[in-house]
């Protein structure tokens, strides 16, 4: 029987949002000497999604079922995920510098986008509708839909675009919605970065 692998990384989701914490997936995003790949396998994949709240632990567990009868499929399907986490990741980093994405990021944020609508339909609540899966079978990249979602609800609404920052410990590179009032966060968290920044501060002002 398939549990949970309770060894398996333990993601930090200080993004915002979920295309954001998607993104941060990789450790030292913007250094190409310290960057360490999260996602190093399926099961990471998987449990990322359940720590991120796509899944629950029996979807989780059921889809880790799956992937043990197709390995192969797994496999396409976390490098699917990372080409899609890195297209979303220079996406909005080049537009955090005012410049326009490559056009093969867009191409694979779009390709992905038409994948999600062709398996989704639209469905009435009590007061909203919502998208499901149009068969109720697992599918070994169920995850990729709400993180697509989740990327185009930011591309296409300027008032959260402008929300979006990367933190300032370079070379973090990690993505976050800033939600503070005035605009002021400057790290991916306090605790890390920003502790960071400040014992570098007074290490130099001491000096």
């Amino acid at each position: 029987m398939t549990v949970i692998n309770k060894e398996v990384h333990k993601h930090e989701l200080v993004g915002g949002r979920l295309c954001l914490d998607f993104a941060n997936t990789v450790s030292w995003h913007d250094s190409s000497e310290k960057s360490r790949e999260l996602l190093t396998s399926y099961e990471r994949l998987v449990n990322w999604s359940l720590q991120a709240n796509i899944f629950n632990k029996q979807q989780s567990l059921l889809l880790l079922e799956k992937a043990k009868s197709q390995p192969a499929k797994a496999k396409e399907v976390l490098q699917q995920a990372i080409d899609l986490r890195e297209s979303i990741f220079r996406i909005f980093s080049l537009i955090l510098k005012h410049e326009t994405p490559a056009s093969k990021d867009l191409s694979t944020l779009n390709e992905a986008l038409g994948n999600v609508y062709r398996v989704m339909r639209l469905v009435p609540g009590e007061n909203k509708f919502s998208l499901e899966l149009l068969n109720g079978e697992e599918m070994l990249d169920e995850m990729l839909p709400p993180i697509v979602q989740s990327a185009i609800d930011i591309l296409t609404s300027e008032k959260e675009l402008r929300r979006v920052k990367k933190c300032e410990g370079d070379p973090c590179g990690w993505l976050f919605f800033d939600t503070s009032r005035n605009r002021s966060r400057r790290w991916c968290s306090m605790a890390d970065c920003g502790n960071r920044a400040k014992a570098k501060r007074f290490y130099h002002n001491k000096k």
